[in-house]
C-alpha cells in the first residue's frame, strides 16, 4: 500500500506517579508525509520513544491529536487501534527480540505477522522471501534469530515490521549496539522499502548519522520538537496536582521560586511575573 501520513497536534503525554507526575510530551506538532524517511533525534528521556509508541496506538495521549492517514487515533476503539496497528501499521521494538519467536524460523515469524493481516484485509501479501530480499537476507528464511549477527537479527525484526505491507513503519532504535557495517545494513534495508514499497517510514534513534541518512531528521528534547515540528511555538502543562512546568528556556530567566499574578481573563490565562508588565 502507498504511505501514509501522520499528524501530531499539540500532543501531550504525562506519565502518571506517586511521587509526581512527569511530563514526557508537551505541545507536540509534526506533520510526516506520505512516503517520506524522518529521524526522531533525541537523547534517553528526550520523550522520543513515547511519541513513538503513541503513534503506533501502543498508549494514548493525554491530550492532543494524532492523525494517521484518514484514522483519527482519538476516535477509534482499542479494537480498531490493534486491528490498524497489526495491519496498516508496522511496529518495531528496540531490540530484535522483542519482535521475534526465538524458536522459530524466520519465514515462520513472518506468517504469522500475515496471518491476522491477510484475514482483515482480504488481500494477498508478499511471500516471505520476497520480504528477506527486500531487507538483505535473501535465503535466510529457515534460520531461527540465533544463527543471526546482531544486524542480520534486527533487519529481520525489520522483515516481521513489514510483513503485512503497512503505509506506516515505526521503528525504535534499530541500530542500537550495532557496530557500523551493521548500522548501515539496517539502514540501507529502510532505504530498500521505502523505496520500493513507499512507506512511509519514522525512526527514534539517538544517533545523528542516522538521522543524516534518513529524508529529513527532526530533534526532540524536553519533551518537545525542534523549531520545524511546532512552528516555534512552546507549551507549558498542567500537572495532575496543579503544577505548571514551564519551557526550559523560561525557567532559565525565571527560576523555581518566582511569584507570578495569574491572570484569567475571557478563558485566556496570563502569567506575570512579579514586578513586571509583560506576560510570559
Amino acid at each position: 500500500m502507498n504511505g501514509l501520513a501522520v499528524a501530531c497536534r499539540r500532543v501531550v503525554h504525562i506519565y502518571r506517579a506517586e511521587a509526581g507526575d512527569v511530563v514526557a510530551l508537551a505541545g507536540v506538532d509534526l506533520s510526516i508525509a506520505p512516503g517520506e524517511t524522518l529521524a526522531l533525534v533525541g537523547p534517553s528521556g528526550s520523550g522520543k520513544s513515547t511519541l513513538i509508541a503513541l503513534l503506533a496506538g501502543l498508549m494514548r495521549p493525554s491530550a492532543g491529536r494524532i492523525n494517521i492517514g484518514t484514522y483519527d487515533m482519538g476516535k477509534l476503539s482499542d479494537g480498531e487501534i490493534s486491528r490498524l496497528r497489526g495491519t496498516e501499521v508496522g511496529v518495531v521494538l528496540q531490540g530484535a527480540s522483542r519482535n521475534l519467536l526465538p524458536y522459530a524460523s524466520l519465514h515462520r515469524n513472518i506468517r504469522l505477522a500475515q496471518r491476522r493481516a491477510a484475514h482483515t484485509r482480504g488481500i494477498e501479501l508478499d511471500d516471505p522471501d520476497r520480504i528477506l530480499d527486500l531487507v538483505g537476507l535473501p535465503g535466510q528464511g529457515r534460520r531461527k534469530l540465533a544463527d543471526l549477527t546482531p544486524g542480520a537479527q534486527q533487519r529481520a525484526a525489520l522483515a516481521v515490521g513489514i510483513a503485512t505491507g503497512p503505509g506506516l513503519l515505526l521503528v525504535d532504535e534499530p541500530t542500537s549496539r550495532l557496530d557500523t557495517a551493521g548500522r548501515d545494513e539496517v539502514l540501507d534495508a529502510l532505504e530498500t522499502v521505502n523505496t520500493e514499497r513507499q512507506t512511509t517510514i519514522v525512526v527514534v534513534t539517538h544517533d545523528n548519522e542516522v538521522g543524516a541518512r534518513l529524508g529529513r531528521a527532526v530533534t526532540i528534547r524536553d519533551g518537545r520538537v525542534g523549531a520545524e515540528g511546532r512552528d516555534g511555538q512552546d507549551f507549558a502543562v498542567v500537572a495532575g496536582d496543579g503544577t505548571v512546568q514551564l519551557p526550559p528556556e523560561v525557567l532559565g530567566s525565571y527560576p523555581p521560586g518566582t511569584l507570578f499574578t495569574v491572570q484569567h481573563i475571557e478563558g485566556e490565562v496570563t502569567l506575570l511575573p512579579s514586578g513586571h508588565e509583560t506576560s510570559v
